[in-house]
């Protein structure tokens, strides 16, 4: 064999969508989140557009990594463990994301990165706590995590929720842990809908009221000595940029809004991916969830399956058609004019014309002053929430607090 500096190969895929989870996954590298060269072997290995290859993959890497985190562990090597759980944590939610929807074996995946975020948390040097929040007979999961060191008084405090397929513990390694070292008590939850309170209660379906599940959040978090209401921050991630903003036009206990990315009216936002309109499919070309997996691959790929899937089961819907009919009702509307904190919306140049025109309205219709962040491809930041460089996107987050804060 010819000498050689590496036989690892820089490749990505041709599926748009596999291609934007290699760089999702890739990008959290930058708060231990991955390496990048067992992301690019892996990538190697997985056939374009094919999900369970992808989850077979990613499911056995996670599983290398918490058996290497346990036995790091157990000869006294904390930091090492922590860091192996940490990766093994994102690699299961990898995994947990393409594998078939309301399945015992995507919730299987997703219980075990929830367990190796608590074994990595329980060897970190802030404070962490696991919460269940009491709420409609059921309970929200969320974390509630203070910075290392001592605590003078009540402390600024960074609120965060993901979007559609983020997770409370994926949102650690985007911001959390950068807001933790800069002195911010953080909170972290999955509401309605959500991949980690579905792990816990499959049947809790996305709402476009999310203004009470985040009102219940908030009282949780309120009720704690250690957290300053009046500085107190709600970070929304993706779709979360819709619970967020939906939020502060009804419950002024937010004082501060950043909504990455700004999401106005989630039915346009989401028509922005097709060629057509969904909501306006005849009868003979709509599609039933329990048709999905008949329908040939060669007429829908198996990713794209699993994706359709996967919209019409978080949203309680039937079919393809009733689920695009329902996401009409998750738009800000009038309420926008309610929202009167200070706001940063944040949207990358990469995103296309809808996602960019639903920040541009948002800045234009909030009550409340509006910083608008265009995140460039010049700053590997123009991917959706800044996947390609999510240091910077937790610089000008926090950056733009501590100065609103100061």
């Amino acid at each position: 064999m010819t000498t050689e500096r590496s036989s690892t190969r820089v490749r990505g895929f041709d599926s748009p969508e596999m291609d934007f989870q290699l760089l999702r996954q890739l990008g959290s590298c930058a708060a231990g989140g991955a390496s990048i060269g067992e992301c690019l072997a892996l990538a190697g290995r997985i056939k374009d557009g094919d999900p369970d290859g992808w989850v077979g993959e990613f499911a056995a890497l996670a599983e290398r990594q918490a058996a290497d985190a346990e036995a790091r562990a157990s000869r006294g090597h904390d930091i090492s463990a922590r860091e192996l759980y940490l990766a093994a944590c994102n690699s299961f939610r990898a995994a947990e994301y393409y594998a078939e929807p309301g399945t015992p074996r995507q919730r299987g995946l997703g219980m075990k990165s929830r367990d190796c975020f608590a074994a990595a948390m329980a060897k970190m040097p802030h404070g962490f706590e696991d919460l269940r929040i009491p709420f409609e007979g059921r309970f929200i999961p969320a974390y509630f995590m203070t910075p290392a060191g001592t605590q003078s008084g009540p402390g600024k405090t960074l609120m965060v929720i993901s979007g559609f397929d983020g997770t409370a513990e994926e949102s650690y390694l985007e911001i959390g842990r950068a807001a933790l070292e800069r002195g911010y008590n953080l909170f972290l939850f999955d509401g309605p809908g959500q991949v980690g309170l579905l792990r816990f209660h499959p049947d809790m379906i996305f709402r476009p009221d999310y203004e009470v599940p985040v009102a219940a959040a908030l009282d949780s978090l309120l009720s704690r000595p250690n957290v300053d209401p009046a500085r107190l921050g709600f970070l929304g991630i993706s779709f979360g940029g819709y619970f967020s903003a939906r939020a502060a036009a009804h419950d002024r206990r937010i004082k501060a809004l950043v909504a990455n990315s700004p999401i106005v009216d989630l039915h346009a936002y989401m028509r922005g991916f097709m060629p057509f309109d969904p909501a306006e499919l005849p009868d003979e070309q709509n599609v039933g969830v329990e048709d999905i997996p008949m329908i040939p691959d060669q007429a829908m790929q198996p990713q794209q399956k699993r994706q359709v899937a996967m919209l019409c089961r978080r949203f309680g819907q039937p079919t393809f058609r009733d689920t695009f009919r329902k996401l009409r009702e998750f738009r800000l509307g009038s309420s926008l004019r309610d929202i009167a904190c200070p706001c940063l919306a944040m949207v990358g140049e990469g995103e296309g014309a809808e996602p960019m025109r639903q920040a541009k309205a948002f800045a234009a219709g909030a009550a409340g002053p509006v910083a608008l962040r265009v995140f460039t491809a010049m700053e590997g930041a123009d991917s959706h929430c800044q996947v390609g460089n999510q240091t910077l996107s937790a610089a000008v987050v926090c950056d733009w607090l501590d100065e609103l804060f100061s």
